[in-house]
C-alpha cells in the first residue's frame, strides 16, 4: 500500500470511520498507484525520448567529450597506436592502417565507414573515387580545403572486399575514434553512411529515417548523410546530401 494511503486510513480509523467513502456520482475515483516501472520499461521510455534504438551498437548515453591538454600530441599518439594495432582480425589483411588526417582544430569532422583499396594502399582516408567526390563536396561545395577539416573512419583498417565492418571490428577501433574526436572537439560531425551513423548515434534505424535532423555525440552536433560511395551509385541522392552539407556548414558557422 502507498504510504500516503496508509496514513489516510490510520487517521480515518482514529476518527471512527471504518470504510472508505465511495466516490460521488459524476466524479472520477481518485487515481490508484500503478505498478512500479521495470528497468526494461524505463529503458524503453529513455530510448523514445532520446531518439535512439537498441541494436548492434547499443550503449549507454555517453558523457561529454573530456578536455585534452595537447590535441596535436594526442592525435599523433592515436595514429601510432592505430598503425601498431592488432586488436582485431583486420590487422591480418591490411596493407597499411588508415588513422585519419586533417586539421587538429577542425571545426568539421567527416566520419566514414572504413578504408577501401586505395586507402589501404596509401594509408590516407578517402582518396579513391568516393574520396574524390568528398573532395568536390569540401572544395567546390563548402568552399574549404581538405586540410581545413578532419577525415577519418569508424574502422582504421580495410575490411576484406570492402564489406561492412563487423561489430567486434568496430568496437576494437571505438577508442581510437573517441580519442580523435575528443582531441579535435569539432563544432559539428558529419556522419557519412549507415555504419558511421550507428557508431556515433548508437542507432540502428535506416539512414533515411535519421537524415534531416541534428543529433548529438557527447555534446557535439551530428548530421547524418549518405556516404560518397552511395552517391556514386545513386546520383539522385546528391540533392539530399547537399541539404545535409548546408546544415553542417550552418552549425559550423554558429558554433
Amino acid at each position: 500500500m502507498d504510504p500516503s494511503q496508509e496514513r489516510l486510513l490510520r487517521s480515518m480509523h482514529a476518527a471512527g470511520v471504518r470504510r472508505m467513502p465511495a466516490p460521488r456520482a459524476g466524479r472520477p475515483a481518485p487515481p490508484q498507484p500503478g505498478p512500479r516501472a521495470t528497468p526494461a520499461a524505463a529503458a524503453q521510455r529513455e530510448r523514445a525520448v532520446s531518439g535512439s534504438a537498441p541494436g548492434l551498437f547499443a550503449a549507454p548515453r555517453l558523457a561529454s567529450l573530456p578536455p585534452v591538454a595537447d590535441p596535436e600530441a594526442e592525435l599523433a599518439a592515436v595514429a601510432r597506436e592505430v598503425e601498431a594495432c592488432r586488436a582485431c582480425k583486420l590487422c591480418g589483411t591490411r596493407t597499411r592502417a588508415v588513422p585519419g588526417e586533417g586539421a587538429t582544430r577542425a571545426r568539421i569532422v567527416f566520419v566514414g565507414e572504413g578504408p577501401g583499396a586505395d586507402e589501404d594502399r596509401t594509408g590516407r582516408p578517402f582518396v579513391g573515387r568516393a574520396g574524390q567526390l568528398l573532395d568536390d563536396i569540401i572544395v567546390k561545395g563548402m568552399q574549404l580545403q581538405r586540410a581545413d577539416v578532419f577525415i577519418c573512419n569508424v574502422v582504421k583498417c580495410r575490411p576484406p572486399g570492402n564489406r561492412v565492418p563487423e561489430p567486434d571490428e568496430a568496437e576494437a577501433c571505438a577508442g581510437f575514434l573517441d580519442r580523435q574526436l575528443a582531441a579535435i572537439r569539432p563544432a559539428v560531425i558529419c556522419a557519412l553512411g549507415a555504419t558511421a551513423v550507428r557508431r556515433l548515434l548508437r542507432d540502428d534505424r535506416p539512414l533515411g529515417a535519421l537524415r534531416g535532423r541534428t543529433w548529438d555525440y557527447r555534446g557535439v552536433p551530428v548530421i547524418a548523410t549518405y556516404h560518397p560511395a552511395y552517391l556514386l551509385r545513386n546520383p539522385s541522392a546528391k540533392v539530399q546530401t547537399w541539404q545535409d552539407i548546408r546544415r553542417v556548414m550552418e552549425l559550423a558557422r554558429k558554433a
